[in-house]
């Protein structure tokens, strides 16, 4: 209440206009300072970050060995949950549609930010303006891997297999958009080939399906593939890079195998959802900057064949910028192999 002095000899009227400005001043003031207070204290209890995909795929692989140096220096814990379905989109969804308060994060990736907005005609965001880029975390090659008793030695081999049996084979990817989806589209395309597709809620499991030998081959990052490999329970017929990987070198390039046009390298990134504050978003991106420094983040995703990226690719603008640049380049290319592959099917 005013002070009794400041009132008399003043009309009514305009002390209650003043007093109801003073609590309108007070009122902002307040606002600010809690709001200034709460991401001053970011964070302050647990982050969750959602891998729209099942356990065991790229993204899921990716999320856990960042999230966990990334909580040692945000001295909170970082919980992942996984959220499949649609080919990353409904886990990306509900991202784009969280609280910005920097609590919700997306272990997101070029499936889930370039191919599903181009192979979804009713996506529920806008990978470009429905979230805040925190930052890119890694890049790396796809592989074809098939069932390990399949009968085919090298890649002209398989791809041989493949046109004999058409009608026969089966591929599977983690739902259409994703990574896997993406990459294996390419490959069938380049190859000149076609399968009876069997979609799943991520990667994981469809590799897993490989592995029991229920259908025939998958293509994704090396990152969910590369222990599987190197246990000898799938064969590796080609991988996308320009040379061969450190952490697969008897697995050739699509190039050693004839295939020079399959050259694609799958990115995963970090992500809040659109309105996040810019000082959450400086303290997580400076969080997986201290992670990809981190000599056992390091280790681990190159020993998976994938490649922390540099520290000019670590920025949100960089990532905002690339998510651009890649939905523009792959968008005509996607959509061309989706009507090769129906005409195809159609022979």
């Amino acid at each position: 209440m005013l002070p009794r002095d400041t009132l008399e000899g003043v009309p009514r009227m305009v002390n209650v206009k003043t007093f109801a400005s003073v609590l309108l001043g007070l009122g902002s003031s307040l606002a600010i300072t809690c709001s200034a207070n709460a991401q001053g204290n970011y964070p302050d209890h647990q982050i969750t970050m959602i891998v729209p995909f099942a356990a065991g795929g790229p993204s899921d692989v990716v999320a856990r060995i960042v999230s966990d140096s990334m909580a040692k220096t945000l001295k909170q814990s970082i919980v992942i949950e996984n959220v499949g379905g649609a080919g990353g989109t409904t886990g990306s969804a509900r991202v784009a549609a969280a609280k910005p308060d920097g609590y919700t994060l997306l272990s997101g990736s070029m499936g889930s930010h370039v191919a599903a907005p181009s192979l979804y005609a009713n996506l529920k965001y806008d990978s470009r303006k429905d979230f805040e880029p925190v930052g890119l975390v890694m890049h790396g090659p796809a592989v074809v891997v098939a069932r390990k008793d399949l009968p085919a030695t090298n890649l002209k081999e398989f791809i041989a297999y493949l046109k004999a049996n058409r009608g026969k084979v089966s591929q599977g990817h983690g739902g259409v958009g994703a990574s896997s989806h993406m990459a294996c589209l390419l490959f069938n395309t380049e190859a000149g080939v076609n399968a009876n597709v069997v979609a799943y809620r991520g990667s994981g499991p469809a590799l897993n399906d490989v592995v029991a030998g229920q259908i025939d081959y998958v293509c994704d990052s090396t990152m969910g593939m590369a222990e599987q490999i190197k246990a000898g329970n799938v064969k590796a017929f080609a991988i996308t890079s320009p040379e061969r990987s450190p952490a697969l070198p008897t697995v050739p390039t699509s190039k050693e195998g004839g295939l020079p046009r399959y050259d694609l390298s799958i990115w995963s990134a970090i992500f809040a959802p659109k309105g996040t504050p810019a000082p959450i978003v400086a303290t997580l991106n400076a969080a997986v900057e201290k992670a990809l420094e981190d000599k056992v983040v390091i280790e681990r995703i190159q020993a998976l064949g994938g490649n922390v990226v540099s520290r000019k690719e670590r920025t949100p603008e960089y990532l905002a910028d690339l998510v651009t640049k890649e939905t523009a380049r792959w968008e005509p290319i996607l959509k061309s192999a989706v009507a090769a592959t129906a005409t195809e099917q159609k022979k």
